[in-house]
């Protein structure tokens, strides 16, 4: 994505189900569990690079003795200094005590981090500010083990101050402005509402059923309680992801199942998707259970998940990306006139890469069938003319590369728009100039800022007749609320097309007949019954604000043609079978609450306010 965006966190939760001294005696190695969880927050690190956290419950400990431990950092090195710091006691252990490295019992009480439950948090910030409070683990601590709770997840919440309402609570700071700070006060209420005179019968499942009723939003949270359960949960639209992996020994849960697959060395079928509206529920004893809490909606899990967000290295998420480029090759190809001779197709950026794959498989099977189609029109083809046929390939280059060692640390505007152009060097000499056309992939493009200020820029400095950038997403057009930070209507580049459009045909007041609309639906709170937003793009086709959008792109020191291909919610279906949530590009939300955002987004706009609409 050429527009950075900040998006879903990471989940790693682990419990042991075997005493320490049956990995030690198994595997070697006393801290088995920590080493999995490091692994599992390091393959999952392109989900959060603001800050990291990781909680450790420990069993059966004595009276008297802490037996939960929370350690929170931020920035972009986080994982690697939390586990610096563990591995650290670890060493100044050794060093006094080398003898107790044989003895997890002893080392469980000496080492803070050993345990048997663990959770692990990767944050991408879209609520609150990235400093260490609004990292999780968050803690609800309290004296009685069955109300001691440590929360972490990847989700936003739409109705954060219905809840702190409904519970009488006004918490300031970081439990405010945090979604996981209703979230845990939530559960946390229901909890210390529940019989809790015997910590072995403590009721998860009835906890969460009363408490998730409340909840409008994309979740998956982890939760550790003091007396030694434990949770994981999914919403029930299964808006946002989460998988997991039981045997004997063990039960892991993650965001990503590629994470599992490589952490464990486990194939694709071992590891079990967690359906909509359940809960992997571990209680003190060691025993599983997967239970429906509230019942399963539609699912619309979130489509960005197999365009950008997850690991490529997931088998389906390959194919799906493959296939989300092999869906444009006949509308490029379209606007190509058929014609490949002077074509080059490369992609910007890395993370586009398979989605270029699957483009170029597309555009390789039409030459197959020119191909055929003339040399059976020409049975008796000269050798020479049958091998310059068969020799034809779709033109590939690295057009650009990332130069990572480029920060644009300059923020007043014209210098820092200079500085952006040089954020990619260019491959210099792969395109004939004033003959080629240049056709790019990018997974998405939401703002388009990167695009005309940068890339287009850079790419015309190599001389091509046309420039044709390809989205492998639809038009992005409205806010997520679910995970994602696209919540500012103005930042949205088809909106901005389509309100142009309004004014150049002489429709602009009809922003202000929308914004009655929802002035007068938030009087009578009929906010979340309907998104009004829809109307801004009704009188267009997307073929119209796509070309509107390739006239906003193409900067006036530009000399190409600019071009823009989006990818159709049909084609975005067709590849992601599975994966059909696509609020942000079609304004269909899953729950009320994302009507609700939408409307206040657009109200914020003609406002001119700044900030989220929820």
């Amino acid at each position: 994505m050429s527009d950075q965006i900040r998006h879903e966190c990471g989940l790693a939760y682990i419990r042991l189900l075997k005493p320490l001294s049956h990995y030690l005696l198994k595997y070697g190695t006393a801290f088995y569990g920590l080493n999995k969880l490091y692994l599992l927050m390091e393959k999952q690190h392109n989900r959060g690079q603001d800050g990291a956290g990781v909680a450790t419950l420990k069993l059966n400990t004595e009276p008297g003795h802490q037996y939960m431990h929370r350690v929170r950092v931020s920035g972009s090195q986080a994982i690697s200094q939390i586990f610096q710091g563990i591995h650290a006691e670890v060493g100044e252990m050794e060093k006094m005590y080398p003898e107790m490295l044989q003895h997890p019992g002893l080392m469980k009480g000496y080492l803070k981090f050993i345990g048997e439950v663990m959770l692990g948090h990767l944050r991408y910030g879209t609520q609150g500010k990235n400093n260490v409070e609004f990292c999780h683990p968050f803690l609800k601590p309290n004296i009685n083990p069955t109300r001691h709770l440590a929360m972490a997840g990847n989700f936003n919440l739409v109705n954060t101050d219905e809840l702190f309402d409904m519970l009488a609570q006004h918490p300031s700071g970081t439990m405010r402005e945090s979604d996981l700070g209703a979230m845990i006060e939530t559960i946390h209420y229901y909890l210390c509402m529940a019989d809790d005179t015997n910590p072995a019968k403590l009721n998860i499942e009835g906890i969460l059923k009363q408490a998730t009723t409340h909840f409008d939003g994309g979740y998956t949270f982890c939760g550790l309680v003091g007396n030694g359960d434990s949770f994981v949960m999914r919403d029930p639209n299964g808006i946002r992801p989460c998988y997991y992996y039981e045997n004997d020994e063990i039960v892991v849960a993650a965001s990503e199942r590629a994470a599992l697959m490589t952490a464990f060395n486990l194939k694709q079928e071992e590891v079990r998707k967690l359906e909509p509206g359940h809960a992997i529920i571990v209680n003190a004893a060691g025993k599983f259970s997967n239970v429906e809490i509230l019942p399963p909606a539609k699912h619309l899990a979130c489509s960005f998940e197999r365009i950008y967000f997850s690991r490529g290295s997931d088998p389906d998420i390959y194919r799906e990306r493959m296939e989300l480029g092999r869906n444009l090759a006949g509308t490029v190809l379209k606007a190509l006139d058929n014609h490949l001779k002077n074509t080059i197709v490369s992609f910007i950026p890395n993370t586009a890469e398979i989605a270029f794959y699957g483009l170029i498989k597309g555009l390789e099977d039409y030459l197959k069938e020119i191909k055929i189609k003339r040399i059976l029109a020409k049975p008796n083809m000269p050798e020479e003319e049958m091998r310059e046929l068969i020799s034809r390939r779709v033109r590939i280059e690295k057009i650009a590369i990332k130069d990572v060692k480029l920060r644009t640390f300059i923020t007043e505007d014209a210098s820092r728009n200079e500085m952006v152009q040089h954020v990619y060097d260019i491959t210099y000499g792969t395109v004939k100039r004033d003959v080629d056309t240049l056709v790019v992939i990018d997974d998405s493009i939401v703002r388009g800022t990167t695009l005309k200020e940068s890339i287009i820029k850079m790419l015309d400095r190599l001389g091509p007749k046309r420039i044709i950038v390809v989205s492998s997403a639809p038009q992005i057009r409205y806010p997520d609320c679910y995970g994602i930070d696209m919540s500012r209507m103005g930042d949205f580049i088809a909106f901005q097309a389509a309100v142009e459009l309004l004014n150049e045909t002489g429709n602009g007041n009809t922003l202000h007949e929308i914004y009655e609309e929802c002035l007068l639906a938030e009087k009578e709170g009929r906010l979340k019954e309907k998104n009004y937003v829809k109307g801004v793009y009704k009188p267009f086709t997307p073929e119209e604000i796509s070309n509107k959008i390739a006239k906003m792109l193409r900067h006036e020191e530009v000399n190409a043609e600019v071009d823009v291909i989006y990818q159709t919610i049909e084609g975005l279906h067709e590849a992601c079978t599975h994966n059909l949530g696509d609020w942000y590009f079609t304004g269909n939300y899953p729950t009320p609450g994302g009507n609700k955002v939408a409307n206040r987004a657009f109200m914020k706009y003609m406002e001119k306010q700044d900030g989220r609409g929820y």
